[in-house]
């Protein structure tokens, strides 16, 4: 497979496969595609796997695109403005990402769900306690809310993120949550009363426009009726 990454801030991943080759993507993903993309709607691993991406913010089942006769070209957009980056997943290198981040990937790649090892990283941590885990072998793309920004920590450093701002870590890393220290920053610091601190050694990707963020900054301009 070869693969473009195109208009950001309003990305598409347009992706050339060869005769035979295949893409598994969540419901509702693909963009277009030429005629001999065959699709196939699957669980992808069972009911349990299925249930188990639900509860991690994926669809319940998955879409399966194969290059029949010949090559084919199919293209996977975002569905919000931002990024989307690729991952090359093997063994050792596994992802972990927000809710929802999942875009598409080659068939070796596997989504699961992922548990926080500590409780209040997920009821705290606005990274949700669940999240989504790639692993397997192949490439992988995932969406990201806004621009991305890459730091590379090394065993010991550790980076504090705003509620939503952690788009994806490398399995190595770790995440914990910390109380914003002193009531009146607690109550007036306008920054809520836990932070998460991602520690190394991994890569992470930070993004600059979670999608709650712009949920709340829009929501008192909505006016509803009654």
């Amino acid at each position: 497979m070869k693969y473009t990454i195109v208009g950001e801030p309003l990305p598409a991943v347009i992706c050339d496969v060869e005769a035979g080759e295949t893409l598994i993507t969540e419901s509702g993903a693909m963009s277009w595609m030429t005629p001999n993309m065959k699709m196939e709607t699957t669980s992808n691993g069972g009911i349990g796997k299925a249930l188990g991406r639900m509860f991690s913010g994926d669809t319940l089942f998955q879409n399966r695109y194969t290059a029949q006769g010949g090559s084919g070209q199919i293209a996977f957009a975002s569905s919000f403005p931002g990024s989307i980056k690729a991952f090359d997943i093997a063994p050792g290198r596994e992802m972990i990402v927000q809710k929802s981040a999942f875009l598409a990937s080659e068939s070796g790649v596997q989504l699961s769900i992922f548990f926080q090892k500590k409780a209040g990283a997920g009821f705290f941590g606005g990274e949700g306690f669940i999240m989504q885990k790639l692993s397997g072998r192949g490439t992988a793309f995932v969406e990201i809310d806004g621009y991305a920004v890459e730091y590379n920590l090394a065993a010991g450093q550790s980076m504090i993120v705003d509620t939503g701002y952690l788009a994806a870590m490398e399995s190595t890393c770790s995440i914990e949550i910390v109380s914003v220290p002193g009531v009146k920053n607690m109550l007036f610091g306008g920054e809520g009363v836990f932070n998460t601190v991602v520690k190394g050694p991994g890569k992470i990707l930070l993004q600059t426009m979670p999608v709650n963020v712009v949920a709340g900054a829009v929501s008192p301009f909505i006016v509803t009726s009654n």
